[in-house]
């Protein structure tokens, strides 16, 4: 990784900026004439690229001659080159151009910092900063709000000063989760947008394919370097019917999550069509193609329809509605007869609310089953703490409908039986649901308003009522229940679902609770069914903004300084990681090989790790404790293979660099998956990591891995998994052929015996340059020489 600021010559740099600036004065004036509609309130020189964009489908159609799916439409329109690219699903590498960047503060600050060191003086793309992650839930929102901005100031002072040196809009804590920010005032229908945070594709839901990715991806665009994808194959989700009753949006992915698996979705676009789209509210969609990154989806996206252009409305956006009315047969839609590689048939009426869990996002349960599975798996059948919110539901219909099943409740003297928490996406939601009483009933029915922030969705949560290890059961309307995620402690069975169902279980404080079938017993004794929930889509008296919590950057902000302590703990100017020597990697030791699932949670966990997400060398403290070592099935605990003593992960790695023995780390299925954390592979790469080999990889992570100068390498045969041995030597040789498509060779000694294999990859010759480089931004450097 190499930091820009201080290699870069003064003539590189100015033309640099010279090249941002150009670009910046063509891309204002292009959008100009192709319309007078700003991209948002706070993008006012900015227009909607809806002319550009049709002008660039024509050339499309033209080539490939066929009928386009909608995601196609939005994504080939965006091409750098669309009279040149190749493009054909799942094999080409697309150059594209994005129309926005968004970043959460977590993940911000290595983004900026990779940033900064690029010496580029302003961002080419309209980008903002979204103080979201580092708030931790405590004993409500305003004491936590309090708290984090004492706690992290040195932070957001650092992401602050970056935003206004160059160009990026700030959203200060206190102001919402990243994803329900960009629904309220960034989306539109036909966006193209990159967000460090895997749960960018929530965007979805108001017709734009809004991607997940890593910190460096980022980069690039912010830099004006097209972005690269690789060409994503097409899910169609046929939905027929209409919802209705108890089941609710979020019930729809955690079927088709059912369906596909956790990996299903890698190296696609979810679509969405069918008349059941129609009955399904605009935020509803988001809650839908948010948790689509739980099927590894590159992204998820709803055509443009009324609901959406109501929800514009809503939001102070008519007039991109009315906009984008006139492109919603020619970009908005798919083309009749476009073809699909795969499509799932779901039909809304007969659709019943589901439950998924514990530890996995795609074992599902129908609500009618599962009392007997929870009893069957030996779930915790008693529930500890029900929590409501998040960026996957907490839209002011949520909130509505779930203060409905309370009210209910209450009428026969029942409250929530089990700690309540609320999480608000946004401050507009936050004072919304204050103005009209909601929050005023959530209290009353028992529950904790925290701040508006992610809060325990991704472990930032200050849990008391249990210990670790002791086994229990919490339900929740978030996105994402990996062991640990929530709370820390592995025996936490996490159950995701609607917020509706989290209401009414949380009544009840038991899995064997059906709301459908099942009766309750009032305070006077008599026994009563919930009705089924109900609430206002879009609040009649319209949204309240609540405190203004953006800082917009200067217009010119080459005079605002940004300042990192050498001393600090918390951030950490970048060094540039070595080149490649030119030689094969021989005789890499293996510092773990991981047994079964492994998130970017378990690479580089969340929780009280976050303060550190500016810091390399502090957060890489992390790296694999969560991981399960196969040679002793325990996590953080492995054999140094020159001392012979068991350590943590990130200990014996530390011994190695220190000793300069390279390592390679072995994985199993669908390794990488979750969270777009580019630390999961900064980490590796800065404790001495040169290669991950394993049966499979998620997409984000993949490209993350790449882009610091690591080799994400797969088994040809997945059975050679098995030839690994804790005490292996890997060598990965030929790596002077090293070519696209061609696979490489890789020798396993163990024990005096030597295991031939190959590896397969998924580089392409830009990529390769990264590798060679040693990083993307090593690549950059040279580029710019």
């Amino acid at each position: 990784m190499v930091q820009y600021s201080r290699l870069m010559s003064g003539q590189v740099r100015k033309a640099a900026r010279y090249a941002v600036d150009i670009q910046q004065r063509q891309f204002h004036a292009s959008c100009a004439a192709a319309s007078k509609v700003a991209l948002s309130k706070f993008d006012q020189t900015v227009y909607l690229p809806y002319e550009k964009l049709q002008k660039n489908l024509e050339v499309v159609k033209k080539r490939l001659g066929r009928p386009l799916t909608l995601s196609e439409k939005v994504l080939y329109s965006h091409l750098d080159d669309p009279a040149k690219q190749d493009i054909e699903r799942g094999v080409s590498y697309l150059r594209l151009r994005p129309d926005r960047v968004a970043m959460q503060d977590a993940t911000a600050q290595m983004a900026m910092l990779q940033f900064i060191s690029s010496g580029l003086k302003k961002v080419a793309v309209p980008s903002t900063i979204h103080c979201d992650h580092l708030i931790e839930a405590q004993v409500g929102g305003e004491k936590d709000l309090a708290r984090a901005k004492d706690i992290n100031a040195e932070v957001y002072k650092f992401l602050s000063s970056a935003g206004a040196k160059y160009g990026v809009g700030f959203w200060k804590p206190g102001s919402g989760i990243i994803h329900q920010i960009i629904l309220e005032n960034y989306a539109f229908p036909g966006l193209l947008m990159i967000g460090t945070d895997s749960h960018t594709p929530n965007g979805g839901g108001l017709g734009g394919l809004c991607i997940g990715v890593g910190g460096a991806d980022a980069v690039d665009v912010m830099a004006n370097i097209p972005w690269e994808l690789k060409c994503p194959n097409v899910i169609g989700v046929h939905l027929t019917g209409k919802i209705g009753g108890w089941t609710s949006p979020k019930d729809v992915i955690l079927k088709v999550a059912d369906i596909l698996t956790v990996k299903g979705g890698t190296g696609a676009i979810i679509e969405y069509t069918g008349k059941g789209v129609d009955s399904i509210s605009c935020t509803g969609m988001a809650t839908i193609c948010n948790m689509g990154a739980e099927i590894g989806a590159t992204t998820s996206i709803f055509p443009f329809n009324k609901r959406m252009a109501d929800y514009l409305g809503a939001t102070g956006r008519s007039a991109i509605a009315a906009e984008a009315t006139k492109y919603q047969s020619s970009v908005l839609t798919a083309d009749s007869g476009a073809k699909y590689d795969q499509v799932i048939e779901i039909n809304l009426d007969t659709l019943e609310p589901h439950i998924n869990g514990p530890f996995t996002p795609d074992l599902a349960h129908p609500i009618s089953k599962l009392s007997a599975n929870a009893k069957k798996n030996g779930y915790p059948l008693d529930i500890r703490v029900g929590l409501i919110g998040s960026c996957t539901n907490s839209s002011y219909e949520d909130m509505g409908r779930c203060a409905s099943i309370a009210k209910n409740a209450m009428k026969h003297g029942l409250k929530s039986k089990i700690p309540f928490n609320v999480t608000p996406g946004s401050e507009q939601i936050r004072a919304t649901i204050e103005r009209d009483g909601i929050a005023k009933t959530f209290k009353e029915f028992g529950g904790t308003v925290l701040a508006n922030a992610c809060g325990p969705c991704i472990g930032q949560w200050d849990r008391k009522d249990v210990k670790k290890g002791e086994k229990n059961t919490i339900v929740t309307s978030y996105n994402r229940n990996f062991t640990g995620r929530n709370d820390a402690n592995p025996a936490t069975h996490c159950f995701v679902t609607s917020p509706e169902l989290v209401t009414a279980l949380s009544i009840a404080g038991s899995l064997e609770f059906n709301p459908l079938t099942d009766e309750l017993t009032g305070k006077d004794g008599k026994k009563f069914k919930l009705d089924s929930p109900y609430g206002d889509e879009l609040p009649q008296k319209g949204f309240d903004p609540g405190m203004d919590t953006y800082e917009a950057p200067p217009s010119d902000g080459s005079s605002v300084k940004v300042d990192v302590d050498p001393k600090s703990q918390r951030l950490q100017l970048l060094e540039p990681f070595d080149t490649w020597n030119g030689k094969d990697l021989t005789d890499l030791t293996v510092l773990i090989k991981v047994k079964g699932k492994c998130t970017t949670d378990h690479i580089s966990a969340a929780g009280p790790w976050l303060k550190y997400r500016g810091h390399l060398d502090n957060i890489s403290n992390n790296m694999f404790i969560g991981a399960t070592n196969i040679e002793n099935n325990e996590m953080n605990k492995i054999k140094n293979q020159v001392t012979g003593e068991w350590a943590g992960v990130p200990d014996v790695a530390r011994h190695y660099k220190a000793k300069g023995i390279k390592w390679v780390a072995i994985g199993d299925e669908n390794y990488g998956e979750g969270s777009s954390r580019e630390h999961a592979a900064l980490e590796p790469r800065h404790l001495g990591g040169r290669a991950i080999i394993t049966k499979s990889f998620a997409r984000i992570h993949e490209t993350n891995l790449k882009k610091q100068g690591l080799l994400p390498l797969t088994f040809a045969n997945p059975a050679d998994y098995d030839k690994i041995q804790p005490h292996s030597k890997i060598s990965i040789l030929g790596l002077d052929k090293f070519a696209p498509g061609k696979q490489v060779d890789c020798e396993i000694k163990t024990d005096g015996k030597v295991d031939k294999i190959k590896l397969n990859h998924s580089f392409n010759e830009q990529q390769i340059e990264w590798f060679k480089a040693g990083s993307a931004l090593n690549r950059m450097k040279q580029i710019a020489h």
